[in-house]
């Protein structure tokens, strides 16, 4: 028997149960499927796992957990694996399909995907995840919560247009739709002072923010938005991480005689993209010297 080297857990939650399945792989990579198992979605499911995972992994090697980022169901588990010092990796469920592809699975259930994370947790390098930051979890709920709010009030304000433009109006659904669009105006301004106050509540990040804002046609707004979706920017060592990570990225379509469109990605964080849409029109328009100088070059050089 070949000396073993490590063992994955894949994990495939949901908002109430999670699947792992147990691989082993030796020192010349052929791995075996050990143990797979069901567990609530609870702190007891979690201690159960660590239980189950110690009942299976006899040797004393690494034990790596790989899990697909679905929505927010997999955060608790993996702040509880990272605080027992578990090494936990977290991937974008694209990600984990293209690899299930790559395989040539053709079928989808739990205990094919959960025995496709494992193994995708073998045979590639992930950068082990850390949880995000209590300050800029809650800011990044602020400014969600505050996009929402923005977005729901324009669907109010799109049906009462369509409502005056109709050929009949009716004076009692116009009523309504003004009375909820003035609340939603009111709450969106309530949010903003929520997470200017929040900003503020950080030294830091409040002196950070305010250098930034210097900038015309940028606001505290479009600061938090980023700051808290990239958790302080502590999820990257470089540029080229984060435009991948906002989805800024460029893709060429070129092959051969065939030149296609280049564009960026958008396969990224759209939050990002779109609280910096307007400012990047700002900056330009306001006649920031490094900005301008930035968009006059491209324009020169793509048209």
């Amino acid at each position: 028997m070949e000396q073993l080297i490590k063992y994955s857990i894949g994990v495939d939650g949901a908002k109430d149960k999670f699947d792992a399945c147990l691989m082993s792989v030796d020192c010349k990579l052929n791995s075996k499927v050990k143990a797979s198992k069901k567990f609530a979605n609870t702190p007891s499911g979690f201690r159960e796992l660590l239980g189950w995972a110690r009942k299976h992994c006899k040797e004393a090697v690494p034990v790596e957990v790989l899990m697909e980022a679905t929505g927010v169901y997999y955060e608790k588990l993996a702040i509880f694996l990272t605080e027992q010092g578990v090494i936990a990796f977290v991937v974008l469920p694209n990600r984990a399909r293209k690899y299930m592809q790559s395989l040539g699975l053709k079928s989808k259930n739990d205990r094919i995907d959960v025995k496709g994370l494992a193994m995708m947790c073998i045979q590639q390098k992930f950068e082990a995840w850390k949880p995000i930051g209590k300050y800029f979890y809650e800011l990044r709920q602020l400014t969600r919560h505050y996009q929402s709010t923005q977005e729901m009030k324009t669907v109010f304000l799109n049906q009462l247009h369509a409502l005056e433009h109709s050929g009949y109006t009716s004076k009692a659904v116009s009523k309504q739709l003004r009375k909820t669009i003035a609340l939603f105006e009111k709450q969106v301004r309530a949010f903003k002072q929520e997470i200017i106050k929040h900003v503020n509540g950080n030294e830091e990040v409040k002196r950070k923010v305010g250098h930034i804002c210097l900038i015309k046609g940028v606001d505290v707004l479009t600061v938090a938005t980023v700051a808290a979706e990239t958790n302080g920017f502590e999820l990257f060592n470089n540029e080229s991480q984060l435009t991948s990570y906002a989805g800024y990225d460029v893709v060429e379509n070129q092959s051969g005689d065939h030149t296609g469109k280049t564009k960026i990605s958008k396969k990224g964080n759209s939050r990002i993209r779109r609280i910096l849409h307007m400012p990047a029109l700002n900056v330009v328009r306001y006649k920031e010297t490094p900005f301008q100088r930035l968009q006059e070059r491209i324009f020169e050089r793509t048209k």
